[in-house]
């Protein structure tokens, strides 16, 4: 669903981007700095083993939900090839424990992911731009609500990330942006109320598109 969502509003905007001409838009050169508002979603892969603090196997694993929020991406380019891009945004999630006829909600939190990649852009002066990237992200997890009787700690870390992504210009300096990036990301979660723990090995999707615009 998150997906689909993404990809109609990217698909709206490549309408728009069919009726330009190769001399009506900007295209990437050194010094340009580009805005993307994006739709997002975050999308964990990760589905761990819930322990007790000895290491006991309790049969529950630790599930972490999707969402889709805004978000924001700044990048600047050293070269028409070369660029630095840092995005910005925050999602809610929620944690539960589940196994053989067990479905527990554990906790929503909040986390602020941001990530800085180093890219290279292919055909920057061409109307389609594609472009790979790899960078380092902070997971910073917030405004904790417990549920259940749990008190859980998810501890906050340094991850890294690989990317893939298009340009396709519009018309003079907007463009349309479809971005995807795979984070790495292994954390540890204590509930210090009951003595269990896990590693949360959340490894997202980030799936975005949206619309940019150059400086």
């Amino acid at each position: 669903m998150y997906t689909k969502m993404i990809a109609l509003a990217v698909g709206a905007g490549l309408l728009f981007a069919g009726a330009a001409q190769a001399q009506d838009f900007q295209p990437k050169t050194a010094g340009t700095v580009m805005l993307n508002v994006r739709a997002t979603g975050v999308l964990p892969t990760g589905d761990d083993p819930i322990t007790t603090l000895a290491g006991a196997s309790t049969g529950l694993k630790a599930d972490v939900s999707n969402d889709v929020m805004p978000t924001i991406g700044l990048t600047y380019f050293f070269t028409d090839n070369v660029a630095v891009e840092v995005i910005a945004g925050t999602t809610q999630h929620t944690i539960r424990a589940q196994g053989p006829g067990a479905d527990i909600k554990v906790q929503k939190t909040w986390v602020l992911p941001p990530v800085v990649s180093l890219q290279y852009h292919f055909m920057p002066d061409q109307k389609v731009s594609p472009y790979v990237g790899a960078g380092v992200n902070y997971m910073l997890f917030y405004s904790e609500k417990d549920y259940n009787g749990f008190g859980l700690k998810v501890d906050d870390g340094f991850g890294y990330s690989l990317q893939a992504g298009v340009d396709v210009a519009v018309r003079d300096r907007w463009s349309v942006n479809a971005d995807v990036k795979k984070i790495f990301f292994e954390t540890d979660a204590t509930d210090r109320f009951n003595g269990v723990k896990s590693k949360v090995t959340l490894n997202p999707w980030v799936v975005s598109g949206g619309f940019g615009y150059k400086f």
